[in-house]
């Protein structure tokens, strides 16, 4: 079993990208998390393994997640161009052509979404938490309510999980998470 401080230091030295066995290799390495214990706003940034979705988050402003309670998950929070932190309805966000987004608009994302906000914005909570078996552990996994991607943590250390979304018919997409 990997420490918190060994996990810290595998992860700062992965960042910002790295292979995506490298990446699979660490997840597999952590201890598993509780859903009930991931409570709370988490800051999040991409740990860039070559999926077609890495620096498309970043580059668009994206914050994090809110988890308020195992059943009330806000998936997706987003910083407007105010500086106020929004939350954004998933399947509003067209998944199926990320891949296809040209780099000039994945560079201006944070323009583009800054004036889609208003039209992707929701109070409602668009996921929840179960604690679900991937790749051989039990661990918390985010589930979407309208879009076949669950999103897996484990635990690096008291302040920090390393995520794996895993969407259908696509490989892995990592991501970190700090507690607010």
């Amino acid at each position: 079993m990997t420490t918190a401080t060994d996990a810290t230091a595998r992860l700062a030295a992965l960042e910002p990208t790295c292979a995506l066995d490298e990446a699979l290799a660490l997840f597999d390495s952590l201890p598993a998390v509780r859903a009930e214990d991931i409570t709370g706003r988490w800051h999040g940034r991409e740990l860039g393994t070559g999926h077609p979705m890495d620096g498309l988050l970043e580059a668009s402003g994206w914050y994090g997640k809110q988890f308020d309670s195992v059943d009330e998950v806000h998936p997706l929070v987003f910083r407007a161009p105010s500086g106020k932190l929004v939350t954004v309805d998933p399947r509003r966000i067209p998944f199926g052509l990320l891949p296809r987004i040209p780099e000039g608009v994945v560079a201006r994302g944070r323009q583009v979404m800054g004036l889609s906000l208003p039209a992707l914005t929701t109070r409602k909570h668009r996921a929840r938490l179960r604690n679900v078996e991937y790749r051989g552990v039990v661990t918390a996994g985010m589930s979407y309510d309208h879009l076949p991607i669950i999103d897996l943590f484990r635990r690096v250390d008291d302040r920090t999980l390393l995520g794996c979304m895993d969407l259908r018919d696509a490989p892995p997409y990592f991501f970190v998470l700090e507690k607010d």
